[in-house]
């Protein structure tokens, strides 16, 4: 005898019977729909579930916030800095239109200081004749 300690057919259909007896007898006794136990722990866990909604919404409304701000500073940064470059550059034409009207009155000065000595010499080759 290959197998003596083997169940029949018999002990397996039986085994079979009293674990389906056993499996009616777990779900028989669960809690039913209106327990007040599961009501109340399912009224817990949906309590959870919406604080940890609000968490969540309170973080991404902080984390927004923060981006608002972020982008709120590097605009004002930003018109910083193109305010500075619009100075500089008005800067740089003032210094340039200021050095051109400098080098325009040298300009002049030389040519009336060449005409009156122009004026000075024909005055002088007129004096003399």
């Amino acid at each position: 005898m290959r197998h003596a300690d083997s169940k029949n057919f018999a002990d397996r259909r039986q085994d079979a019977a009293e674990a389906k007896r056993k499996l009616l007898e777990k779900f028989a006794k669960a809690p039913k729909a209106d327990d007040p136990e599961l009501a109340a722990k399912l009224a817990e866990r949906a309590a959870i579930a919406a604080a940890r909604e609000e968490r969540h919404a309170e973080r991404e409304r902080l984390k927004r916030e923060e981006q608002e701000k972020k982008a709120a500073e590097e605009a004002a940064r930003a018109e910083a800095a193109a305010a500075k470059a619009a100075e500089e550059e008005r800067q740089r034409d003032a210094s340039k239109l200021a050095m051109i009207e400098q080098i325009a009155a040298d300009q002049a000065a030389k040519k009336a200081e060449r005409d009156r000595r122009y004026a000075a010499r024909k005055a002088r080759k007129a004096g003399k004749r």
